[in-house]
C-alpha cells in the first residue's frame, strides 16, 4: 500500500529506504570529495559529535509483562534508562515496595530515571506521583495532569526539585492534545514544568513533531519516539522508519536544539510480542543516528 505524504513533509523527506540511500550518497560523495577514510591514522579524522541526550524505554510497551521480564528485554535491546508505568510499579505500592523494585532496577544497570504517564485529577494524586518519584529515585514524572492542578503541581516541583513532562496525546485528548497546548498552559510556570512530546500523536493530530520540537525547544523535557502509518487520527503505530514520521529530521532537531533528555521508545504495536519491533526502531534508530 502507498501512503500519501502530509502535507507539511518536505519533497526531501526520508523514509527507510531513502534514508539508506542517501546515506550510502553521502559516503560516496565523501569519499570523491576527498574526506579522510574509516583507515585514516589515528588523530588525522575529527571524532564524531557526541549526541546529548540518551535512548531510553517507556515501559508501556511492555505492559504486558512483569517487571522482569521488562527489564531483561530492555536490557536485550541495550537500552540503560527507564520509564516505568504503573503496570509494573503500582503507584499506591509501599514505600518498601517502591524501593525495591527501584533496586531491580539499577541491578539490571538501568537507570529509572522517571515514571508515566500519570494522571493527576485530584490533588491526592498529586502528591502521590510526588513521593512515589522521589521514593524510587526518578527525576522526572510524565504526567497529564488538570489544568486546575498546575499551580499545585508548580508547588511541588519547587519543594522536590523534580521536573513534570505533560505528555500530549494527539486526537480525542481534549486538555493536552498537541505541544502547543501544553506550552500555552505552562509557559509563565517553573521551567521544570514542561512538555512529554510524543511524536506520534502529534503528526496523528496534524500538527508537525520537527517544527513544535524547535519552537517549544526551552519547555521540552521528555520525548516519546514512535512512528505511525498515517499523519492522521487513524494512524496506528508501526516500527520506526516504516511509517509518515521524518525520523532522521527529527533526530537533527533533537540534536540542533541541544535537547540533554531521554529519548524513550514507546513501541504501542504487538502488545504480546513487541520485542521484534522494539528491537528494529532501536536499530534504526541508532542507525540514523551514526550517520547524521
Amino acid at each position: 500500500m502507498t501512503m500519501k505524504r502530509s502535507a507539511w513533509i518536505p519533497e526531501t523527506r526520508t523514509g527507510r529506504r531513502g534514508f539508506l540511500a542517501a546515506a550510502a550518497a553521502m559516503a560516496a560523495h565523501g569519499a570523491v570529495a576527498g574526506e579522510q577514510p574509516a583507515t585514516a591514522a589515528p588523530g588525522t579524522r575529527k571524532p564524531p559529535a557526541k549526541r546529548p541526550f540518551q535512548l531510553g524505554l517507556a515501559s508501556y510497551t511492555l505492559r504486558k509483562f512483569s517487571l522482569e521480564q521488562t527489564l531483561a528485554m530492555t536490557r536485550r535491546v541495550d537500552l540503560k534508562y527507564l520509564c516505568l508505568k504503573s503496570f509494573h510499579l503500582p503507584l499506591d505500592a509501599k514505600p518498601e515496595e517502591i524501593a525495591a523494585a527501584a533496586a531491580k532496577v539499577k541491578a539490571a544497570g538501568i537507570v529509572l530515571y522517571g515514571c508515566g504517564v500519570v494522571s493527576m485529577n485530584q490533588p491526592a494524586e498529586v502528591d502521590q506521583a510526588f513521593n512515589y518519584a522521589k521514593t524510587a529515585g526518578m527525576k522526572t514524572i510524565v504526567a497529564a495532569p488538570k489544568p486546575e492542578l498546575l499551580p499545585l503541581v508548580e508547588q511541588r516541583v519547587r519543594e522536590y526539585d523534580l521536573q513534570v513532562a505533560i505528555h500530549n496525546h494527539g486526537p480525542g485528548d481534549k486538555v493536552y492534545p498537541t505541544p502547543q497546548s501544553i506550552y500555552e498552559k505552562v509557559r509563565e510556570l517553573d521551567k521544570r514544568i514542561g512538555i512529554c512530546i510524543d511524536i506520534g500523536h502529534t503528526l496523528r493530530i496534524g500538527a508537525d513533531p520537527i517544527e513544535s520540537t524547535r519552537k517549544y525547544a526551552e519547555r521540552i523535557l521528555d520525548v516519546h519516539i514512535k512512528d505511525v502509518s498515517a499523519a492522521s487520527a487513524k494512524g496506528q503505530t508501526v516500527e520506526v522508519g516504516r511509517g509518515v514520521i521524518d525520523i532522521p529530521a527529527f533526530l537533527r532537531a533533537l540534536v540542533e536544539i541541544q535537547y540533554r533528555g531521554v529519548v524513550s521508545f514507546e513501541h504501542e504495536k504487538d502488545e504480546n510480542d513487541p520485542l521484534a519491533g522494539l528491537a528494529e526502531s532501536v536499530g534504526y534508530v541508532r542507525g540514523v543516528l551514526a550517520v547524521i
